[in-house]
């Protein structure tokens, strides 16, 4: 799934040690393999290529500028959900007419940026926001096309945080208000009403629950058509699942085995379908490097402490989830062969893996099994290219991490490490200030 592995006992992403990165450029810090993320971008279109689908990346997952470049340079358009999102996709080289934008509070300037700009798709999250999109349009005299998203109230089988298909949540709208939403907005001329916008939850293992939501969509789309309303897309949203532990996830083909099925027909017969996705391209290109600054033995608890916890990679404390770390450099005979909690091999120490953050909760990973660690080692935070350095944070005033893209026998920043000036250019009051009329 990813191009991280090790040579003669030492890990390297494609053809660079991972050694060599953090000696030149410093931890904590992100390291990207090109290779992988093209070959996840390759396999979701090799796997639903009967769809031709309209495939467009998650920005909120990974929305590094370079990683953009690569991912657009691959022919992928953007999934947006905000202004600085778009204003991202852009800036790497994708058209907003390639851009669908989500999102549950676009505020008005972010809905008129998206209007001059030329955005291909707004995917609508409530009556009042289709009214204020229609209303801004009719404004600027430009008019726009909207798919609705709806609720199909199925089951992702995800972390209640990140579960967005049920009828209960902020996004979207549910089925019991869709149709007659539809219906009574239909013929909007400045916002057309395109389609039907689904997006679940993510990471989700399990293909049956799209099958379910994809059937209700249909239905829906078969009410409308037999009132004269007829809608011509159908965005799948995301939410595939990546290997944060090996052989985790199922293959973009087992996904499409249940989709492709459902929508063959109805592509031959005119459908655009649109698949948004985001972790299972960019989870397993990156990985987050760390440092062990200290060790701590604390009655039965062994404590390895990092320079980067939760500020640098959210989702263990957040979420509860589960990232498989390793030194980069283990003992020798001690590279796993596969990365799960518990390693089948000898002489490994229980470790809670932490940052230097003042909460209990800022860890990257409880109770691990691991080679013993000294002040000095280097760890390596697998599967953490979506959703780490797009939710990292300045907490405890951290400057952010540097970012890194491998590409074959070479590498290059691209994101510096934040200094302390960076921290505070923001606050100095003096040079900030303005007079007021």
């Amino acid at each position: 799934m990813d191009h991280f592995h090790y040579i003669d006992g030492q890990l390297h992403c494609e053809g660079v040690s991972m050694d060599e990165i953090a000696s030149s450029v410093g931890t904590p810090c992100y390291v990207y393999s090109r290779a992988t993320l093209l070959e996840h971008v390759r396999r979701i279109r090799s796997a639903f290529a009967p769809l031709e689908p309209w495939v467009c990346f998650s920005v909120k997952s990974c929305p590094n500028l370079s990683i953009l470049k690569a991912i657009a340079g691959a022919g992928s358009g953007m999934d947006v959900v905000s202004g600085g999102e778009l204003r991202r996709a852009m800036e790497a080289g994708c058209q907003a007419s390639r851009c669908v934008y989500a999102g549950v509070g676009k505020t008005d300037p972010e809905i008129e940026l998206a209007l001059r700009a030329g955005i291909g798709l707004f995917n609508v999250e409530s009556e009042e926001e289709f009214a204020t999109i229609a209303s801004v349009a009719e404004r600027l005299g430009i008019p726009c096309d909207g798919a609705l998203r709806v609720n199909p109230d199925v089951d992702p089988k995800t972390h209640r945080y990140t579960s967005t298909g049920n009828r209960e949540t902020k996004f979207g709208v549910d089925l019991r208000r869709a149709a007659a939403f539809l219906r009574a907005t239909h013929g909007n001329r400045w916002c057309r009403w395109r389609g039907i916008h689904l997006h679940i939850g993510s990471p989700i293992y399990d293909p049956t629950p799209y099958h379910q939501a994809i059937t209700k969509a249909l239905s829906l789309i078969d009410e409308l058509a037999a009132d004269g309303i007829a809608l011509d897309t159908l965005d799948l949203g995301g939410g595939f699942g990546a290997d944060y532990t090996t052989g985790q996830s199922p293959s973009a083909t087992s996904y499409a085995d249940i989709i492709v099925p459902l929508l063959a027909a109805r592509v031959a017969a005119g459908l655009r379908v649109i698949l948004e996705p985001g972790r299972s391209v960019a989870a397993n290109a990156g990985s987050l490097l760390v440092s062990v600054v200290y060790t701590k033995d604390s009655g039965d608890r062994t404590f390895a402490i990092c320079d980067a916890g939760m500020n640098a990679l959210l989702r263990p404390s957040h979420y509860d989830a589960f990232h498989f770390i390793w030194p980069t450099r283990p003992p020798a005979g001690m590279v796993p062969s596969v990365r799960c909690v518990r390693p089948e091999m000898d002489g490994l120490v229980v470790h809670d893996i932490v940052g230097p953050l003042c909460e209990t909760g800022d860890f990257l990973g409880l109770e691990r099994a691991i080679p013993r660690v000294a002040r000095g080692d280097r760890l390596a935070v697998f599967t953490a290219g979506a959703y780490g350095m797009s939710m990292a944070n300045r907490y405890n005033s951290s400057p952010l991490p540097a970012e890194v893209l491998v590409d074959g026998d070479s590498f290059e920043i691209i994101r510096a490490r934040e200094t302390y000036d960076d921290l505070v250019s923001h606050e100095r009051v003096g040079e900030l200030a303005v007079t007021l009329a």
